[in-house]
């Protein structure tokens, strides 16, 4: 499909006595005179008025009244310009074409400009001494991020798809990180109280998790050291611990040593945020991976409240009962249950550290709130999880040859799920072998 774009500009609105000759009476009527861009001048008929007879009755004069009427709508429509589009719905846009505009973004830029982050950026950019435009590349980067997620060099190029000013180079864009980096403080803080005045943020309650980036280099430095990767790769990576209000809109993030355990990394994130927004009370609400005495002792301390979730299989049997019996549960339509108690629960806590340097570790008894919860479909959903491991590992079994195409993550489950099935009427016992040689 192609589009052609042509402004139509008035140039005249005239009045004519025109002569019907089978009536042999004369009628007035108003006609426009327009021109395009390339001098081609078209008369049109706006309106027919009435035959000249008729209006002598209602006016002195019809044609020095109505010529005034035209006079008054040629300056009233001086400053307008029509805009007309042309489409050939035959006809195809190249992907690559360099006309090709994304106005998309505009969405985006709207809220950009509500919270003012183009005279944050601006102001931050006055006494600094580079010349490019952090406003301008920020703007690029994010409208680039929610439309097509990609490389800050897959960027650059596509930069010229938006209608905003993107005059800047990839160098620029990774000059312009440095200084993105120096003021990242600021920025949050900046569009944390935007979001508070304009759209009445809450942050009485948060959420928080944590994510890693690898990067793709040999050796670990200082920062990026190796750790528990989320995507289960060697590389060595960094930690990322994000902020979220009830509505997912972030709040704040921090980095962290890439060796650095997801649960060591609440306590000094929430340090900083309560500090930076001068929040008094939040309730975290997080995932297991943040469920640890330091954390719960914390929370409690301060006066805040948390919801972590808890692993059934890994808790004591005294737990695994009371989820396991059905007394004390409420249906919730028929695809959902819960129940909860308050019970006195101990956790360790650390209080020092020995000669050794590990962690010297007390047992503290609190009450804490437990509830559990049932949910049919995602019940049904694990089920079929389970099947599919257990399909692969029977697979194996049948085809050893295949370990080869396995993820090491992948190959450890499928060993964990072996020692648990039952194979032909036999269990299958890790170290004896069933079908596994020394060399496999």
């Amino acid at each position: 499909m192609t589009v052609e774009l042509g402004f139509v500009e008035v140039l005249a609105c005239t009045l004519k006595k025109v002569l019907i000759r089978k009536l042999a009476e004369h009628i007035l009527r108003l006609f426009m005179v327009t021109g395009d861009q390339s001098g081609k001048s078209r008369t049109k008929t706006i309106k027919s008025i009435g035959y000249l007879d008729e209006l002598r009755e209602k006016y002195a004069d019809p044609i020095e009244h109505f010529s005034n009427v035209a006079k008054q709508m040629e300056q009233e429509k001086a400053n307008d310009v029509y805009l007309t589009i042309k489409i050939r719905s035959d006809a195809k846009v190249g992907k690559n074409n360099a006309n090709r505009k994304n106005y998309g973004h505009i969405v985006f830029s709207k809220v950009y400009h509500e919270l003012q982050l183009d005279r944050f950026f601006n102001n931050k950019q006055r006494h600094e001494n580079f010349k490019f435009d952090s406003n301008s590349i920020m703007k690029v980067l994010i409208f680039a991020r929610l439309l097509y997620p990609c490389s800050k060099k897959a960027t650059v190029e596509i930069k010229d798809q938006f209608f905003d000013k993107a005059d800047f180079t990839l160098d620029d864009v990774y000059n312009c990180l440095t200084h993105f980096n120096k003021i990242e403080k600021e920025a949050q803080q900046f569009i944390h109280e935007q979001i508070v005045e304009q759209y009445d943020r809450k942050t009485d309650l948060i959420y928080y998790d944590v994510t890693n980036y690898y990067f793709e280099i040999d050796k670990q430095d200082d920062f990026r050291k190796k750790g528990c990767s989320k995507e289960h790769l060697p590389n060595p990576i960094i930690q990322m611990g994000l902020a979220v209000d009830k509505q997912g809109i972030p709040i704040s993030y921090r980095l962290f040593e890439g060796n650095t355990h997801d649960s060591q990394t609440l306590m000094p994130a929430l340090k900083d945020i309560k500090k930076q927004f001068q929040i008094k009370r939040i309730i975290v609400v997080a995932d297991k991976g943040l469920n640890s005495g330091d954390n719960i002792a914390f929370n409690t301390v301060l006066g805040d409240g948390y919801i972590y979730s808890k692993s059934v299989r890994g808790a004591s049997a005294e737990f695994k009962s009371y989820v396991l019996n059905d007394d004390g549960y409420t249906w919730i339509g028929k695809d959902y249950k819960k129940k909860s108690r308050v019970i006195p629960t101990e956790i360790n806590v650390t209080v020092g550290k020995y000669k050794d340097g590990k962690n010297k570790k007390k047992k503290i008894q609190i009450d804490q709130k437990q509830v559990v919860f049932y949910s049919r479909k995602y019940a049904e959903r694990s089920k079929k999880q389970r099947e599919a491991v257990i399909a692969k590992a029977v697979d194996l079994i049948a085809n050893p040859s295949s370990i080869k195409r396995l993820h090491p993550m992948e190959l450890l489950t499928m060993l964990l799920t072996l020692s648990l099935i039952r194979i032909q009427g036999k269990y299958w016992i890790p170290g004896k072998s069933y079908f596994w040689t020394k060399k496999r």
